[in-house]
């Protein structure tokens, strides 16, 4: 029996992820194992400086009152009876491009499971006010999931997938783009007057590039950009034997 952990960052009671797991169940055993509450944007992040616990939610649902790494870790430590096939990461409502894959706690879900050995799929949708829809991205992830379980990735090699809204044109595989990050930091009062501060994006400008991720979904088609948590910049090592 093929095994499959589902988990994101948008947390248990999210629409997306139910719909990714119930996309996959015809290829196996689904767990979900994923955040009691939203953590969006907490990236890699472990919890080692408090405990964590976990609930049950029904058969097959499970929630940890942490962040999406701590679900992976705890889903294949203490939750499965066996090593999963597969960690499919999503449906986040919004997309996970370019660089802004860094602050995403859907990619580390996925990007977790690639650490400790496993085949991963990280799977995002584009935003919408609209009522959410998630029946595209989650047909397309179960038949990218199949797919993958035939023809696994090299070792800590994920996908990170990106559907936009609207009439799909097609797949494309894609690089990451890049963008000039710009934030802005607004300072506030609160009723006793005493600051606080709200991380803004102050600018949202893409590098111009056809191959890229952002190019893909503003063209109408789904994005599927290999990652690899191998942040070494490989064309840079002789300019550092060359500066030591």
């Amino acid at each position: 029996m093929t095994r499959i952990l589902v988990t994101n960052d948008d947390g248990h009671l999210s629409p997306g992820i139910h719909a990714l797991a119930d996309a996959l169940r015809p290829l196996g055993d689904v767990v979900i194992v994923a955040p009691q509450t939203e953590a969006s944007a907490v990236g890699h992040a472990l919890t080692l400086r408090r405990p964590l616990r976990v609930e049950q939610f029904g058969e097959g649902v499970y929630a940890v009152d942490g962040t999406p790494t701590d679900c992976v870790n705890i889903a294949i430590d203490q939750i499965l009876t066996h090593k999963p096939d597969l960690i499919v990461s999503g449906i986040n409502k919004g997309f996970n491009i370019g660089d802004d894959v860094t602050y995403s706690g859907t990619v580390a879900g996925a990007l977790e499971g690639a650490l400790l050995g496993f085949q991963a799929i990280a799977v995002s949708q584009q935003f919408t006010r609209e009522e959410w829809d998630f029946t595209a991205a989650a047909s397309f992830a179960a038949q990218l999931a199949e797919a993958l379980l035939k023809q696994p990735m090299p070792g800590r090699t994920f996908l990170n997938v990106n559907v936009p809204m609207g009439k799909i044109k097609g797949i494309r595989s894609t690089v990451q783009a890049r963008r000039n990050h710009i934030t802005k930091v607004a300072r506030r009062l609160d009723p006793r007057q005493r600051p606080y501060f709200w991380i803004e994006e102050a600018s949202d400008d893409w590098d111009l590039d056809e191959a890229s991720d952002h190019h893909a979904v503003n063209q109408g088609y789904i994005s599927v950009t290999p990652l690899q948590p191998d942040l070494t910049d490989h064309a840079a090592i002789d300019l550092v034997k060359a500066l030591i």
